[in-house]
């Protein structure tokens, strides 16, 4: 490291706990960065001059007397054109190889746009997942987590969406990768071609945990050059939200701040509401898409993680396995995106809202029969055919690894409307029925 004139560098430091060093200094801003010996560290408590900074690496074999040096600013990316189709890490340098980014530098976790200059989110993104395209549309400026299990699929998930996804530029914040999650996604990107559209921060498990703090503003920064300074459609693809959680409480525990519920800082919805917030459509036409997978502990949507992502997120989408047809599904009656009305049957086809509510109402009848069937009572001829369509529906629109287009989904749910239902069974307006019908040959 190059020691410049203008750098503040000290020699004494008060007290060392596992992730953090606090030391005397005067001139220091919050969130400055410093490297205390060769180690990053970032000044995360001031309380007059005793100044506390959080060590990236951890603390292990620092001495009292070690050099630190304040490098007066807080963490920067270089944000330009180059930046896509390139892999870094949580402080923004190339890990793929390629040559280091040339552009402006810019401090990243800035504020979140003022909501005078927002616009009503009012287009689609289309995923090409009938699952979310078809029940839970996503809106540009949208805010929607993933709740997952940690042993469903969220990553092969997370790398459809950001494939087929009708989006300018998709940007990956991946946090407590592993190896494996880290080549499948290099891989698939590389493989489909689509590297030139798409720009990855990845924190592995390899890595320190408190480095997972970084990437979220690290994808957001670069997301708000390509949204404001070039009006394009963004999408950020944030996993795993639950890491990033743990990584907050590690070091407010470190630092001795008293837990709120779940082990968690108390900030924990200020620190949410912080990234989240960064989801914007522009008067300009740019705008910025957020998706975050939050993983749940045994289920439970209750802990304080998915709890608090509930309040500031505009809906949530499920993944399930269904067993009828062992496959992994986006779940219709868990999911919800609150922003659809924006855009089914204005960027979609005039029949998707009464498509979408006759197929779920149908579903929910199928669940319904299942409920008798499970408890032994008869079914009827209604129930039956009830849990035929289920059991397409679920294969052919909701799996996660169905790839179709908008009006094809439409059309396919038609068409098991009619194999399984009478059209007054199904309840749909007969201008549409007249229209969209299959005809029998």
């Amino acid at each position: 490291m190059e020691t410049q004139a203008f750098q503040k560098i000290y020699t004494k430091i008060d007290q060392i706990t596992k992730a953090t060093c606090s030391l005397r200094a005067k001139g220091i801003g919050y969130d400055e960065l410093a490297y205390i010996g060769d180690r990053l560290a970032q000044v995360v408590k001031i309380i007059g001059d005793l100044v506390t900074l959080q060590v990236f690496g951890g603390t292990e074999g620092i001495p009292t007397n070690a050099e630190v040096t304040f490098l007066g600013k807080a963490p920067t990316l270089k944000v330009g054109d180059d930046l896509a189709g390139r892999f870094f890490n949580a402080y923004g340098d190339p890990i793929d190889g390629g040559p280091a980014v040339q552009g402006k530098e810019v401090e990243i976790g800035g504020p979140s746009v003022n909501p005078v200059q927002r616009k009503k989110p009012s287009n689609m993104i289309f995923t090409g997942i009938a699952g979310i395209d078809m029940n839970n549309s996503l809106v540009t400026g949208q805010k929607i987590p993933f709740f997952a299990d940690p042993d469903q699929p969220y990553n092969v998930v997370m790398a459809m969406v950001a494939l087929r996804a009708k989006a300018d530029k998709i940007i990956l914040g991946g946090m407590g990768l592993t190896n494996d999650d880290y080549l499948f996604y290099k891989n698939v990107f590389d493989n489909a071609g689509a590297l030139d559209r798409i720009i990855s921060f990845v924190n592995t498990t390899d890595d320190p945990p408190v480095e997972r703090l970084l990437i979220p503003d690290m994808a957001l920064t670069a997301a708000e050059y390509f949204a404001v300074e070039k009006n394009e459609t963004v999408l950020v693809l944030l996993t795993d939200m639950t890491l990033f959680a743990d990584a907050l409480a590690i070091v407010s525990n470190r630092m001795d701040q008293i837990p709120s519920k779940d082990s968690m800082p108390g900030s924990l919805y200020s620190d949410l509401a912080r990234i989240y917030e960064k989801a914007v459509q522009l008067p300009s036409g740019g705008s910025i898409t957020i998706i975050a997978v939050t993983t749940l502990s045994g289920g439970d949507i209750t802990h304080a993680i998915p709890d608090n992502t509930g309040y500031i997120t505009e809906g949530q989408l499920y993944l399930r396995r269904d067993t009828d047809i062992a496959k992994v599904i986006v779940d219709p009656f868990r999911s919800l995106s609150r922003l659809k009305q924006n855009v089914i049957g204005k960027d979609t086809r005039s029949d998707h809202a009464q498509v979408m509510n006759a197929a779920i109402r149908l579903y929910a009848e199928a669940a319904n029969a299942k409920t008798k069937l499970e408890n032994g009572f008869d079914l009827t001829d209604f129930d039956e055919r009830s849990l035929n369509f289920a059991k397409e529906y679920s294969n052919d629109l909701l799996a996660i690894d169905v790839n179709i287009g908008a009006i094809e989904m439409l059309d396919l749910t038609w068409k098991l409307f009619a194999r399984y239902f009478t059209s007054q069974e199904v309840g749909i307006k007969k201008e549409f029925v007249d229209k969209y019908w299959p005809k029998k040959d």
